[in-house]
């Protein structure tokens, strides 16, 4: 909304007093290179497509007539959107390597809680002891807007969250892991580093879902689910097609005091 305000404010400013088919491709092209100077290119392709997409409607509701003055081969070359480099995938034995060499343990538990959980680095630092029951962590407020989450994470990666919690005496209501986003980004670029690659947090959250994806769990599932079926996938790949827990939509949605499904117990 803030971007198609301030697209049709500085639009109205130079053209308010125009009709809207007097006005030519080359003065739309002069207008958005003033508009979108210094911006990256995909800044660029948005506010060209809010532009175009307004002339359209004009064009669908009031004149049919109205030629687009967006709609040119120039235009659509200088503001069309570039490719992303394809995201690095990163190998299991690679990913387990950093951790292992992780010897902070509460920065190893972070890095686990990415690669095996599939959590953001921002739900991380959110957990408390309260949220955290066995396997199962509770994501209050999570990103996706409902009121929680959950994800099931392996039983020896429980165990030593368990552990840690316990050992430095965090109360139920605190912070687990009390630490600010930055630095906890630095420390999984550092972690990288050990390796020789360039990490950042939310290479191990897709980890997670390709790994998981490539041990036979349905593509659907392992881009929406970060959680117990990644882990299962990564576990035993025919428990995907074996067990109907799975399948089950409430599975994604479990409210606390919920029990856990049979799964499997072991580590990733």
């Amino acid at each position: 909304m803030i971007n198609y305000e301030f697209v049709f404010t500085q639009f109205h400013d130079e053209f308010g007093e125009r009709l809207a088919d007097s006005i030519t491709p080359d003065e739309i092209l002069s207008f958005l290179t003033k508009l979108t100077d210094g911006t990256k290119q995909s800044t660029k392709r948005n506010r060209y497509s809010s532009l175009k997409a307004f002339f359209n409607y004009i064009k669908n509701s009031i004149d049919p007539n109205l030629q687009n003055p967006c709609d040119t081969p120039i235009l659509r070359k200088i503001f069309k959107e570039r490719k992303s480099p394809p995201w690095p995938i990163f190998e299991k034995e690679l990913i387990d390597e950093i951790i292992f060499k992780t010897t902070n343990p509460r920065n190893r538990i972070m890095l686990e809680l990415m690669a095996r959980g599939g959590m953001r680095v921002g739900e991380v630092l959110k957990i408390r002891p309260i949220d955290v029951q066995n396997r199962k962590i509770t994501l209050p407020d999570p990103k996706s807007g409902k009121e929680s989450e959950v994800v099931f994470i392996p039983q020896k990666v429980a165990d030593r969250l368990k552990d840690y919690i316990k050992e430095k005496g965090i109360e139920p209501d605190q912070r687990s892991f009390p630490i600010t986003y930055n630095a906890a980004r630095v420390m999984v670029i550092k972690a990288g580093k050990s390796v020789g690659i360039h990490l950042r947090p939310h290479d191990l959250r897709r980890f997670c879902a390709t790994y998981a994806s490539r041990a036979g769990t349905p593509i659907e599932i392992a881009e929406t689910h970060h959680s117990e079926v990644l882990h299962i996938a990564l576990r035993n790949p025919k428990s995907i097609i074996l067990s109907k827990h799975l399948m089950h939509p409430l599975i994604f949605e479990c409210h606390p005091g919920q029990s856990l499904p049979p799964f499997e117990q072991s580590d990733c």
